[in-house]
Parts: structure tokens; sequence; C-alpha cells
């Protein structure tokens, strides 16, 4: 590594450290299986350590710019694995790996994620960003679309999720 790319490196490896938890959510998003959401976290890293020198920070705000990279990536791999399904497991009475959320509202939690699991690629992007007590103005950035197509948009998508939730299971 050159002495020019060792800050390059240090400030890009605290960035990452610093938004995980944003980036773990967007893979807990789109991903269900641990081993896919920890293959789509390296993807995202990757693609933000390529865009990382194109990065202007007067530009756009950080957690802007990493959530457009981020769900571009997510978007893109859940395209990529709708198209090309992996193969379905060796051992079909192997355990899931992930243990099930505990607590007295786990099987809310649990119902909701299911529900999540029925919406489109770009409707889960606005169930994250809303989770994310994101505005409309950040999320009309971090979407590329108007505050007003925005919120007429997250109604939408909150009223699918209501339908969903009450259906019955």
């Amino acid at each position: 590594m050159s002495p020019a790319t060792a800050p390059l490196s240090a400030d890009f490896t605290a960035l990452i450290g610093d938004n995980q938890p944003l980036l773990q959510r967007v893979c807990r998003m789109y991903c269900a299986d641990a081993d896919d959401r920890q293959d789509l976290y390296q993807e995202i890293v990757l693609q933000l350590w390529r865009a990382w020198p194109q990065y202007r920070p007067g530009a756009a705000k950080v957690s802007t710019w990493l959530y457009r990279v981020a769900l571009n990536v997510a978007v893109s791999d859940l395209r990529r694995r709708t198209r090309h399904p992996a193969p379905g497991a060796l051992d079909p009475e192997a355990p899931y790996a992930a243990p099930p959320p505990e607590g007295p509202d786990a099987d809310d939690l649990a119902q909701l994620y299911r529900a999540i699991e029925q919406l489109s690629s770009v409707e889960k992007a606005f169930v994250l960003l809303y989770l994310e007590d994101r505005s409309y103005e950040e999320m009309a950035d971090i979407l590329g679309l108007t505050q007003n197509n925005v919120r007429v948009k997250m109604h939408r998508v909150q009223d699918k999720l209501r339908q969903l939730l009450t259906q019955p299971a």
C-alpha cells in the first residue's frame, strides 16, 4: 500500500466500522438467510470501496451515499438471485442457522419480517428507510425521487403492509 492510499484506507475502514449497523440492516431487509446476508454485506463493502475515491463529502451526506450504494447493490443482488436461484440445500433436515427472535414481541416481529419479504425490492427500500427514521427529504435524496413521490409511495407501501399483516397466516 502506498503512503497516499493509507489515509484513504483508514478513512474508509472507519466509515465502514461506524456504519456497519446501517449496512447490516440493508442486508437483513433483502436476505433472510445468514449466509446470503454475509455475502451481500461483502458485496456492498466491495462496491463502496470501489466508489469511495469518487465520493464528494459536500455533495451528499455520507449516510445518503451509503444507502444509495447499499440499496443499489442489494436490489441488483436480489434480481440476480431471482434470475439464477441457488440450488436447494443438500440436507433438508438441517436446522436453520439463524436463531429465532425471543421475547414477548417475537411473534409480531417474525410476522412483520414475513410481510416485508413479500414486498418488492423497491418497497423494501421504503420500509428500511422508514424504520431508520429517515425524513421524506432524505428518502427522496437516497432514492432519487421527489418528496411528494416518496410520500405517495410510502403511503402505498404502508397500506400494503397493513393488508399483508391482517391476512390470516
